[in-house]
């Protein structure tokens, strides 16, 4: 288990080498944080293996970029719309570019990781011209930062999630044919409800009673809103929005007809194989997993907690395992939308095993081959707003034809890790936080309130488990010392100390 210590050191040692590539004595003083980027084509034809394409990822998410770069789009706007060069600030904190690098926002506890409410941004701002200074709900939805670890392991499941959904569509457009009558199916996968599909005999589609997911049935599991395919979608839009820098399979010469869309003077500045090694490297982030101290009191509160954490209903939308039936990551995303990068447009697409490859901790196998992802999430939307509870429906802004009110459920397998909480991160407890639960959640919010404050300070303290692991721990279950613990041989409340110890 010391490998990944000592592949850190060697990887530090290239990416000190990485960094120096393509200097000379002539290259002194300002210029270009990226000094290479990558190639597709490599990255296809298996010239790269996964450090070099990890690396380079997380080269790019870490990049502070400048001007040299392509920082800064004063021809467009956030989202790829032209206007007036020079008309906006280079910098403005609501509109956007608003930030140099992705590590600015996503930091905490470490890279990657989420953001504290100074990182907040202000979702559809970026699409005003003229720029939008204020940050009133009338002009954007402020949102605060989420972590991105696991997010490989999302994705693959949201993938599985859609062909299931697709298959049960297919299923009543082939029956309604066949009868010659309406067919109407419920849209079941992993153990989650999407509502029902009726399919008519002429092959149309009612999608009115789909529920938690659009009507095209596409799992979108990024975003506050559930509204972003994938990691590489997510990449393209972000580096512009944030950043003013864009990608050549969005913005470059063969859709656009241009190589400097945004009118900054540098062509081409993020290639196929940067946004490739970025969403890899994303992708490839270490499993959020769950620290049970050594000590017997917290840790038997930590695991009634999460029984009483399933008892009063939370477990409804907070679903504690989805069974992803293939670990193995594929680049890019076959649902991926127009203006990302779809199998259809390589040689071949990049996989690897995502138990095998990657930051630590890894997930593991059982026995079928297959990863129980312990996310605490259904990937559906929900709405978490009723008459007496409307904290989480201050928005005001419809995003992608999300209701205002719909927000996708929260990943608790890092909350441990993600304080402050809220979709805007005004909310500095996770007691506060289930207070303003209405709506969906209102059965088990009022629950959790009738229990008696021990059960929920236990309750509390299981949330506090779900956290961001250190990159050498030994297991996703660990002590606070980073080793494996074995959730079976923890002290129940009469039983005797002996018997707590490690695996």
């Amino acid at each position: 288990m010391k490998l990944p210590m000592i592949h850190t050191a060697l990887r530090c040692a290239a990416f000190g080498a990485l960094l120096m590539t393509g200097w000379s004595m002539a290259q002194i003083g300002d210029g270009p944080i990226i000094r290479e980027h990558m190639d597709q084509a490599q990255i296809e034809n298996g010239s790269l293996d996964f450090w070099q394409i990890f690396d380079h990822g997380e080269l790019l998410f870490a990049a502070k970029f400048n001007t040299y770069d392509g920082q800064g789009r004063p021809g467009t706007t956030g989202t790829g719309a032209a206007r007036e060069p020079g008309s906006a600030p280079a910098f403005i904190r609501t509109s956007a570019p608003e930030s140099n690098s992705c590590a600015g926002c996503h930091n905490d506890p470490v890279r990657g990781g989420a953001g504290d409410i100074v990182a907040n941004v202000f979702v559809l701002a970026q699409a005003a011209d003229p720029v939008q200074d204020s940050v009133m709900a009338t002009f954007s939805n402020e949102r605060n930062t989420l972590g991105m670890h696991g997010a490989g392991l999302i994705e693959m499941l949201s993938r599985e999630m859609t062909a299931d959904l697709h298959a049960v569509r297919d299923l009543a457009v082939a029956q309604a044919a066949e009868t010659n009558a309406s067919v109407t199916l419920s849209l079941d996968t992993k153990g989650v409800n999407f509502g029902t599909i009726t399919a008519a005999a002429d092959g149309t589609l009612d999608t009115s009673a789909v529920d938690g997911v659009d009507a095209d049935l596409i799992i979108k599991p990024f975003h506050q809103k559930g509204v972003v395919v994938s990691l590489r979608e997510f990449s393209n839009n972000a580096m512009n929005h944030h950043h003013g820098m864009q990608s050549t399979e969005r913005f470059g010469m063969a859709r656009t007809g241009t190589k400097d869309f945004d009118q900054d003077a540098v062509e081409d500045e993020l290639t196929v194989g940067d946004i490739t090694a970025i969403s890899v490297w994303q992708a490839a982030l270490g499993t959020p997993g769950q620290i049970i101290p050594n000590d017997a009191p917290r840790a038997r509160a930590i695991l009634r907690g999460e029984r009483l954490f399933k008892d009063i209903g939370c477990e409804s939308c907070h679903v504690s395992s989805l069974t992803l039936n293939d670990p193995v990551f594929s680049e890019p995303n076959p649902y991926n939308p127009e203006g990302n990068l779809v199998p259809a447009e390589t040689t071949a697409v990049y996989t690897w095993d995502m138990t095998v490859l990657g930051q630590g901790p890894l997930p593991r196998k059982n026995h079928l081959g297959q990863v129980e992802v312990r996310a605490f999430t259904d990937l559906k939307r929900h709405n978490l707003c009723d008459d007496d509870y409307s904290h989480f429906c201050n928005e005001q802004l419809v995003q992608a034809g999300v209701p205002t009110e719909e927000f996708l459920t929260r990943k608790l397998w890092d909350v441990g890790s993600s304080a402050p909480f809220g979709h805007r991160g005004d909310l500095t407890t996770m007691t506060e936080a289930i207070h303003y639960h209405g709506g969906d959640a209102r059965a088990s919010r009022d629950q959790y309130f009738a229990l008696p404050q021990r059960q929920r300070d236990e309750i509390v303290e299981f949330l506090k488990s779900l956290q961001i692991l250190p990159r050498d721990a030994q297991s996703l279950i660990v002590d606070e010392n980073g080793q494996a613990k074995n959730r079976n041989r923890v002290v129940r409340k009469n039983a005797p100390v002996q018997r707590d110890v490690m695996e």
